[in-house]
């Protein structure tokens, strides 16, 4: 695999994001821009494998620009934000979730469910992450799956590990060639470079809390 480019993650979004309206951010949000939309950006560019370079050439960018708006030196006009926010395969207000009043100082820290960030996939899948941000170890998701979506045919792999536990609902799961059904209450762990597939064959939507490491969103 290319250092230029992502690493294979979880195919949630093999078909892409769905058309959704989450793509309206709010006036406040612009002139309250501060350095942690730089965080943001750089942690999820981390999380994807990818160096400043493929960011910056994936988002039509010099490469200095997003260093220095990485850094916290350049506030992102909105185009640009735009830009980089398709280049990491989320939409432009991923990096303003909603705030939860007199939490500002704990941000860092706790997430309100009010105030998760959501990505909608074009296959149903719905992906919240928990994790206050991707800058540490592990990455935290409530993983939605309704009736008939799944990850694919073609079983992958990735670095790290995984864990779970099936909130509602039903998940089948293959794990190389084993497959195992899991109702809710039953959990599960594996190494993430041992090939696996998912998908919900019932006929309720699923529900799974998803931990993995390192973050991969």
């Amino acid at each position: 695999m290319s250092r230029n480019e992502p690493k294979f993650l979880r195919p949630s979004n093999s078909l892409g994001l769905a058309e959704v309206d989450d793509e309206t951010i709010r006036i406040s949000d612009i002139v309250n821009l501060d350095g942690r939309v730089g965080q943001d950006i750089k942690g999820l560019r981390k999380a994807k494998d990818m160096t400043l370079g493929a960011l910056a050439a994936a988002a039509g960018l010099s490469q200095g620009y997003l260093s220095q708006v990485e850094r916290g030196l350049a506030n992102p006009s909105v185009k640009a934000l735009y830009s980089i926010s398709r280049a990491l395969g989320v939409t432009i207000s991923w990096f303003f979730p909603p705030a939860a009043e007199g939490d500002e100082e704990l941000r860092d820290f706790v997430v309100r469910a009010p105030s998760r960030r959501k990505l909608h996939f074009a296959n149903g899948i719905v992906d919240e992450l928990l994790s206050p941000n991707l800058d540490r170890q592990l990455e935290l998701l409530r993983c939605t799956f309704p009736p008939g979506s799944r990850s694919g045919e073609t079983p992958y792999t990735h670095v790290g590990e995984e864990t779970g536990i099936v909130v509602s609902g039903q998940l089948d799961l293959w794990i190389n060639e084993r497959h195992v059904v899991l109702i809710a209450g039953d959990s599960f762990a594996f190494p993430s470079n041992v090939p696996h597939r998912y998908a919900n064959t019932g006929d309720t939507e699923a529900v799974v809390i998803w931990a993995i490491t390192p973050p991969s969103y």
